[in-house]
């Protein structure tokens, strides 16, 4: 054999070695990656098998809801706070049977069952359950699954008990800073001042006077807390937009960083009109420098927060993920607002499992300001969960999971404690609607004959 021979057959002996120790090492890396694959689910075979519900007496109570699968992997989310379990129990039978990972399909055959204010809270609950169960699925947390963070903490603003005498009030704002907080929001219900002579009129909305005595309070929190920190105002009462006009232009020497839902009799109507009129939350924002904040009562981009946005009716969006449609649907509005150089804020007032739902969609947001916990001095509500470090809530901030899902296990003997009625997660066989279930996957149109008798035929 001639040299030049026995050197091309070395070197297709040492590229064979190449490509062979090359194959080893990427099946290797291929076994060492899928070491993080959770293998207690085969994805394609789950399946929705029931949901249930325990409610959690609180300051305002927590509908908290668990759908189970045929695979023993089940997801928790929460009504919105002071609603019911049965607007999320009655979207069973329109669940049961579904594979959980196709959220967005179920989630968009659910949505003419969503409304605004406390309507969102089912569709919202189930959101954050398939999302909890995904990412157990997955193995990745519930940002994941939207998107990519942008902070790994997220900051937190809380309410603080009210009080008539400004000094009080004043001292525990202080006592909030002390805690940590550096972002704050105060109450200022007209109610404050409607035992002072000349303070209110007979529509109990504030005179010139009254709002003197208001403002009185905002300066006094405002020397308390520091002239430079974040601080919103809420709760003013049954005004109309140029009601709200006065209000907000009297408070613009105090460089709010917003005022929450003022109109609440506008050009729609009274009371849950309001939050949609766009017209009369552009008017006021024109007319003050102080920025406007609403939103915590819409369902959905399209349904409730598209002509705000479009309109640049507001400065800040504020929605309640526990309302708006939680993590996915929330994230959109959010993303949407970014788009139109409005910034989020997060109005939260639920248990740590639909806190922890919104941290997890508040972290993928880019105009993010701060999101509200409504249970700083609830001293056991940190308690309703493992899962997170405690204290849930650190100096102001709480920080973003990266374990599995939600990240939380309900610790059953806690929530036991403060249960309010019904039992931990008991069956709710009154839910299992059988007829439309056989509706929604093709069955016989069922139907009452002219004897009132159930007959079911196409």
């Amino acid at each position: 054999m001639s040299l030049s021979k026995r050197r091309a057959i070395l070197r297709q002996a040492a590229a064979f070695a190449g490509v062979l120790q090359f194959t080893k090492s990427t099946s290797a890396a291929q076994t060492s990656r899928n070491e993080g694959v959770n293998r207690n689910s085969s994805p394609s075979q789950l399946r929705i098998t029931d949901m249930r519900f325990v409610l959690v007496a609180s300051n305002y109570d927590y509908p908290i809801i668990r759908i189970d699968t045929n695979q023993g992997v089940y997801g928790l989310g929460e009504v919105r706070d002071a609603g019911r379990e049965g607007t999320a129990l009655v979207l069973k039978p329109h669940i049961k049977g579904r594979n959980p990972l196709q959220i967005e399909p179920i989630l968009d055959s659910l949505r003419p069952f969503a409304d605004h204010q406390r309507l969102g809270g089912g569709y919202s609950a189930v959101d954050m359950a398939l999302h909890d169960i995904a990412g157990k699925v997955y193995n990745v947390p519930a940002w994941r699954l939207i998107g990519s963070k942008y902070r790994d903490r997220i900051r937190v603003y809380c309410d603080t008990n009210e009080s008539r005498d400004a000094k009080v009030y004043a001292e525990r704002f202080k006592r909030r800073k002390q805690q940590g907080f550096t972002f704050f929001k105060m109450d200022l219900g007209t109610r404050m001042v409607a035992d002072r002579p000349g303070a209110v009129n007979d529509n109990r909305v504030a005179t010139e006077k009254g709002l003197g005595y208001m403002c009185e309070y905002i300066e006094a929190v405002r020397d308390a807390i520091g002239w430079e920190a974040p601080l919103g105002v809420d709760h003013f009462g049954p005004l109309t937009v140029n009601d709200s006009i006065r209000y907000a232009r009297a408070f613009e020497k105090y460089n709010l960083a917003w005022a929450e839902d003022m109109i609440q009799v506008g050009h729609l109507g009274p009371g849950g009109d309001a939050p949609k009129d766009w017209r009369g939350y552009k008017e006021l924002k024109e007319s003050t420098t102080t920025p406007i904040a609403t939103g915590e009562s819409l369902f959905g981009l399209e349904e409730g927060f598209q002509e705000l946005i479009d309109h640049r009716a507001v400065d800040i969006i504020h929605p309640d993920p526990l309302t708006s449609g939680a993590i996915r649907e929330t994230k959109r509005i959010a993303d949407y607002a970014s788009m139109h150089g409005i910034q989020t804020a997060i109005h939260f007032a639920g248990s740590p499992v639909g806190c922890m739902a919104s941290v997890h969609m508040a972290a993928t947001i880019k105009d993010m300001l701060a999101m509200e916990n409504h249970a700083v001095d609830i001293p056991w509500w940190d308690d309703l969960i493992g899962g997170p470090s405690k204290p849930i809530v650190d100096r102001g901030y709480i920080t973003v999971p990266d374990t599995p899902g939600l990240g939380v296990v309900l610790n059953e003997a806690v929530v036991k404690e403060h249960i309010r009625k019904g039992g931990y997660f008991e069956p709710t066989p009154q839910y299992d609607d059988y007829i439309l279930d056989r509706f929604r996957i093709g069955g016989p149109y069922p139907h009452l004959d002219e004897n009132g008798k159930l007959v079911n035929e196409r």
